[in-house]
C-alpha cells in the first residue's frame, strides 16, 4: 500500500481551531450486574482530529490537489506532521529551549499516519485567503 506525505508548502494548522478526541477502544458487555463491565473492542483506537488551515488561493490549490487527487477524495492514508509537537524548539526543564553548539535550536519532530474523516473538507472565503477546515483519523 502506498502512504502519501503531506504537502510540505501548506502552512500549520490554527492552534485555536485544534480539536482531539480518543476514541473509545471498549465494549460494554452485556451482563445483568448493576456494574458495568468492558472488553477491549480493538487492540488500538484511532484519534479523531479536527484541523483548520488559512490558505492562499495557490495553497487552496494543493490542499485541494492532494484531498481530491492523491488521497483519492481522502480514502488513502498519508503522513502529516504533529502539528501539536513537529517543529516546536525542545525546551529545558526550566522552559528555556536547548540549542546546538552554533545556537539554532534543537527541534522536536513528529509524524502522524492519518486519513481523512467523514465529512469532505469545508471551505470559507474570507477577502483574499480561505480557511479550510478538515478532520483526520490519527492511527495510533
Amino acid at each position: 500500500m502506498t502512504v502519501l506525505t503531506w504537502p510540505s508548502d501548506l502552512p500549520r494548522p490554527l492552534r485555536d481551531r485544534y480539536q482531539a478526541q480518543a476514541t473509545d477502544p471498549r465494549l460494554k458487555r452485556a451482563q445483568d450486574a448493576p456494574i458495568p463491565g468492558y472488553r477491549k473492542r480493538y487492540s488500538n483506537a484511532a484519534n479523531g482530529v479536527q484541523l483548520s488551515l488559512v490558505l492562499s488561493r495557490a495553497q487552496k490549490a494543493v490542499f485541494d490537489s492532494f484531498y481530491r487527487d492523491a488521497c483519492g477524495f481522502g480514502t488513502t492514508p498519508f503522513w502529516m506532521p504533529d502539528p501539536v509537537t513537529d517543529g516546536w524548539p525542545l525546551l529545558h526543564e526550566t522552559g528555556v529551549p536547548l540549542l546546538y553548539e552554533d545556537g539554532t535550536p534543537i527541534l522536536m519532530s513528529a509524524q502522524w499516519l492519518c486519513v481523512f474523516g467523514d465529512e469532505p473538507p469545508s471551505e470559507t472565503l474570507r477577502g483574499m485567503t480561505f480557511t479550510k477546515s478538515f478532520s483526520v483519523w490519527v492511527m495510533p
